[in-house]
């Protein structure tokens, strides 16, 4: 039997992921993501736009300073300037990868880019070039190529790999394909492209017909050897292909797909936990492979099945996945040198001393509260800590609330702003509501609260309840976050942080939407 060939996992969860409203991340948070992503063994890591923001340009550059085991990238359009800047915050990388786009399609073209075909082509050389003289690796996407005309895709990519490219992606960015006919596409032009065996062949699909991971394998089944994707789906719109559905999906069915990846499977749920407790999106109990129901059987015909033979009603198992990693792991005599190496094998690394400081007694007070500590546990406490702006205009001081059958209930906060201890009092229509106008009372920030979120992190009435608040001002939304026991505590929580976060972050804006 002939050995499989490598289907490259290209996970894009911090840059095409992060880009889901409300889903925008701290350097530190895109930092724990790429670890774990590197845990996982994923092969290429597309760390952000680095000349989106300064923001996101310290995060390339701290993720290729940190990261060793995966190919770093950086997302650049067909510009000197963003070529230049992608190479700067890549030059620490142990490997680096430049992926450069330029619209394919005529309607782009005529009117986004306002060019003749032909000097697109130029500018698409020029691009791959100038980015192959910082790296030996770099990737061409054809923008809107789901809309574009192939024989211009045939021009333009044999003209690309010339230039140098050595991974060609074909983005379905609008998410307009069928699988039938986006695998054919694929197949097309791996046959037409004279110099196609020089180059690896990528599929970028959206999922805004749910076919993303559909026309992903559709591509595989037709050549594609690299597939872009995010862990949980995350993305614009309804999101990307799924990596944890993508990977399982070529695992599960090794019959019919002739490639095979490198990725670490048990990693995939902790992966999935961690970037849903970081962008506040949580994952629906039905999604495939990592929602809560994936290996639940309720009916008593399935139940009798897999205890007579697993393999009747389940095609994996749990464990592959990574589901047995909810064992207690600490309790409130855990020392601090447990406490940091059970973060550490969670792929949880804290920048600083006081930042292990502050997490270690956080996790204290949560062991006087809760008996049994469990990795997600873990999880939220850090991403509650590590979440906060190193400046906070508002702080929580303490808050009392009387809620009982029959009377409106009353909050009363008292907060730090700007270090001076102020207190109020609101009425509201839950015990939530009222503190958050009584929150509102003293801070008058004028945001709008979109979204209030409530997710149990383990199972038990002592549980953690981890609470995300999605708030919007003037244009820019941010994501709050907030954990305790005390379901009314964590809420607060998530709205301070959300406060704070609108206070602290700069105006990020991407030059373009997506590829």
């Amino acid at each position: 039997m002939s050995a499989k060939d490598k289907l490259v996992i290209f996970d894009t969860t911090l840059r095409d992921g992060e880009q889901s409203p409300g889903a925008s991340m701290t350097k530190e948070e895109k930092l724990r993501i790429a670890r774990v992503l590197e845990k996982m063994r994923v092969d290429v890591i597309e760390a952000g736009f680095a000349i989106a923001s300064p923001g996101d340009f310290g995060a390339v550059q701290a993720i290729a300073n940190t990261v060793k085991d995966s190919r770093i990238c950086s997302l650049s359009r067909a510009l000197d300037k963003d070529i230049d800047r992608a190479a700067e915050a890549l030059k620490g990388a142990n490997a680096s990868r430049i992926h450069t786009f330029i619209a394919t399609s005529p309607i782009h073209m005529k009117y986004k880019l306002q060019m003749e075909p032909d000097a697109v082509i130029e500018q698409a050389v020029r691009a791959v070039k100038r980015a192959r003289s910082h790296t030996d690796d770099v990737e061409f996407s054809c923008e809107d190529a789901g809309r574009s005309e192939i024989d211009f895709l045939c021009r333009i990519i044999e003209a690309a790999i010339d230039a140098g490219a050595s991974t060609i992606n074909i983005p379905d960015t609008v998410g307009y394909a069928i699988p039938e006919q986006y695998g054919n596409t694929i197949g097309q032009l791996i046959q037409r492209i004279p110099n196609s065996d020089k180059a690896i062949f990528s599929v970028h699909c959206h999922n805004d017909l749910g076919l993303a991971v559909a026309n992903s394998l559709s591509a595989v089944a037709q050549g594609a050897r690299q597939v872009e994707c995010t862990i949980n789906g995350l993305g614009e719109r309804a999101g990307n292909a799924s990596l944890e559905e993508v990977v399982m999906a070529v695992r599960t069915r090794s019959d019919l797909f002739d490639v095979e990846t490198g990725i670490d499977t048990t990693q995939i749920v902790p992966a999935s936990k961690l970037v849903s407790s970081i962008t506040g999106f949580p994952v629906q109990p039905n999604k495939a492979i990592v929602g809560a129901n994936a290996f639940a059987h309720e009916s008593g015909i399935h139940q009798d099945g897999v205890l007579k033979h697993r393999e009747t009603y389940e095609i994996m198992q749990a464990e592959a996945v990574g589901w047995h990693t909810n064992s207690l792991v600490l309790g409130k005599l855990s020392g601090r040198n447990a406490f940091r190496t059970r973060l550490e094998e969670l792929g949880i690394a804290l920048e600083s001393e006081s930042e292990l400081n502050a997490a270690f007694a956080a996790f204290k007070e949560l062991a006087d509260k809760k008996h049994e500590i469990f990795d997600e546990d873990l999880h939220a406490l850090v991403s509650d800590s590590v979440s906060k702006p190193k400046e906070e205009k508002y702080e929580l001081v303490c808050m009392s609330v009387a809620s009982e059958t029959g009377v409106r209930p009353v909050s009363k906060v008292t907060l730090k702003i700007d270090g001076e201890e102020v207190s109020a009092e609101s009425e509201g229509g839950g015990p939530v509501d009222a503190t958050y106008s009584a929150i509102e009372k003293l801070a008058q920030s004028g945001i709008n609260l979109q979204l209030y979120s409530v997710n149990n992190i383990t199972s038990g009435t002592d549980s953690q309840g981890e609470v995300t608040v999605r708030v919007e001002r003037g244009g820019r939304i941010v994501n709050g976050l907030g954990a305790d026991t005390d379901i009314v505590i964590a809420s607060a929580k998530a709205y301070i942080n959300a406060l704070n976060l609108m206070e602290s972050a700069d105006e990020r804006q991407h030059p373009q939407g997506d590829v």
